[in-house]
């Protein structure tokens, strides 16, 4: 079980990584915070009373259900507004106006980029995605542990029962693997 120190420390030490994967999931620094600080309030109340050990991967799945958590209200949110635009239009506005044309999206969402880029975008991490499902099993966890989940050399070893060097190994090797598959199919990294 972990003393209130040890979660306290935990929580100190993830905190800057943590808020770095959200903001790069969600691209706002304020929703990010927000999404840190709820992951955190919900591991304290739900999962404060497990062993140490377990808070990294407690903590990452809460982190990665909060951020989809994030997305499905932002969607909803979305539909209603775009639905309920058009009700406070007066008489004598232009009937034309479309607001998709008025929208102006914001610079580096997903929504600025072309649909030719988020095309190549897309095809592009799912070339990714299948080479990174043919490497072998140990290769595949300690790369996607370290750089998928933004886990330190010590975490990832510690959940995969191995060695701090097993881990950098593993992790070389896939960096390598993929490198190679991918520049054989002519995405340059």
């Amino acid at each position: 079980m972990a003393t209130d120190k040890e979660l306290n420390d935990f929580l100190a030490n993830v905190e800057r990584r943590a808020f770095k994967q959200a903001v790069y999931a969600v691209r706002k620094d304020e929703a990010a915070l927000d999404i840190v600080q709820d992951a955190m309030i919900k591991l304290a109340e739900k999962y404060g009373d497990k062993p140490v050990a377990e808070l990294p991967m407690l903590f990452q799945r809460i982190l990665q259900n909060t951020i989809l958590d994030y997305f499905r209200r932002e969607k909803v949110r979305n539909t209603w507004v775009s639905l309920f635009s058009g009700l406070g239009r007066r008489e004598g506005d232009d009937e034309d106006f479309d607001i998709l044309a008025s929208f102006e999206a914001e610079e580096g969402s997903a929504a600025a980029e072309s649909s030719a880029d988020q095309a190549e975008r897309a095809e592009t991490l799912k070339l990714i995605e299948a080479e990174i499902q043919k490497l072998p099993a140990r290769q595949r966890e300690a790369f996607l542990m370290r750089y998928w989940q933004d886990m330190d050399v010590a975490e990832t070893a510690e959940a995969m029962g191995c060695s701090e060097g097993s881990v950098k190994t593993h992790c070389s090797r896939a960096t390598h693997t993929l490198a190679e598959a991918l520049k054989a199919k002519g995405i340059k990294l």
